[in-house]
Parts: C-alpha cells; sequence; structure tokens
C-alpha cells in the first residue's frame, strides 16, 4: 500500500494550487494514464475573483458552485456556496475515479471550507483517500476542520507547498514522483 501515490498539493489562496494541479495532470495524461475527479475553477470577472465552477475533469461538465452574488444561506467569506453542485458534478465524478477500473489517478481540487460544506463530499475524500489507487488532492492551507486535519496527519499522504519561488518547477517534480509510483502503461 505504501507504493500507491498520494500527493497533497497546499498553498496560500491565488498561488497556483489548482493550475499545479492541472499541469501535472495534462503531463500524465499525455503519458497515457487516465485521470478523473473534481477540478475548481476560478470565476473572473475584470480580473477578480468572483467565484468557482466545480467541473468533472473526464466529461468537463461545470457549473457555478459558488459566486459573490449567490443568495444561499451557506457562505464562506464572501461567497454564497450551492453544495448541490458538489452533488450533481464533483461528488459522482470522483465516485467514478474510484470504483472506474479504467482510471489511473483519482484528482480532487481542493479540499477546501467551501466544499466541506457537504457532508457526503467529506465523505467520498476520505473513501477516495482510503482507495488502493493514486490520487492527487488540492488543500486549503489555513483552514483547521476536522477533515483536513485528518488528511494533513495521514502518513501515506505526501504534502507539497506551492510557492510563488517553486510553483513553475513543482509540476515537473509533481509528475516525476507519480510517474515513479505509477504502474507502467502497456
Amino acid at each position: 500500500m505504501d507504493d500507491i501515490p498520494k500527493i497533497g498539493v497546499t498553498g496560500m489562496p491565488n498561488v497556483g494550487k489548482t493550475q499545479t494541479l492541472i499541469k501535472v495532470i495534462e503531463f500524465l495524461e499525455e503519458s497515457g494514464y487516465t485521470i478523473e475527479g473534481m477540478i475548481t475553477e476560478t470565476i473572473l470577472e475584470d480580473n477578480k475573483r468572483v467565484g468557482f465552477y466545480v467541473k468533472d475533469w473526464q466529461t468537463g461538465e461545470k457549473e457555478v458552485f459558488a459566486h459573490v452574488n449567490f443568495e444561499y444561506k451557506e457562505k464562506v467569506g464572501d461567497y454564497g456556496v450551492d453544495t448541490s453542485v458538489l452533488d450533481k458534478i464533483g461528488i459522482p465524478a470522483i465516485e467514478k475515479a474510484i470504483i472506474d477500473e479504467d482510471v489511473d489517478v483519482i484528482v480532487i481540487d481542493e479540499i477546501g471550507k467551501m466544499e466541506m460544506l457537504s457532508e457526503r463530499f467529506c465523505e467520498v475524500v476520505i473513501e477516495a483517500l482510503d482507495s488502493d489507487k493514486p490520487i492527487m488532492v488540492t488543500l486549503h492551507k489555513k483552514s483547521r476542520t476536522p477533515l483536513l486535519q485528518d488528511v494533513r496527519r495521514r502518513d501515506d499522504i505526501r504534502i507539497l507547498e506551492v510557492t510563488p519561488v517553486n510553483r513553475n518547477l513543482l509540476p515537473y517534480k509533481l509528475e516525476k514522483i507519480m510517474k515513479e509510483k505509477l504502474p507502467p502503461l502497456f
């Protein structure tokens, strides 16, 4: 079980966690690996972050998950959060990644405050981490929620931090770590 690569990418907001993860996914896909899971994309208006999409990596299906103009009772900072989007797109993408034998690597971007408003999301994250599949996740850096504390304490996950200094090289390092442990493709 120790040889299954499980990578956590953390860092400050806007440092490039998602971009780092997407670069590694693209490198692995170019090598022939199949990746599935959930990505959180930023919504920009006039170069200002106003919300987030949740996207199924394989199908490309995405919907607005959080937005400054959303009037939901669930709020994180300035963002209203629609957890039903996780139920509709994010969670099924992760579940498919866990059970589909053709998927080589599970991705979850991000395990953060907004996503953790969904109890089912938290359960699926643990299922994915406990599975025997390679996984890459991004983690909110400062949050001290029980789920994030549990993920950080796991001894089977290697956590690396994206910084402005290393963000251009880190995707190559992560690709190397993943490829060293992923089974070869035939």
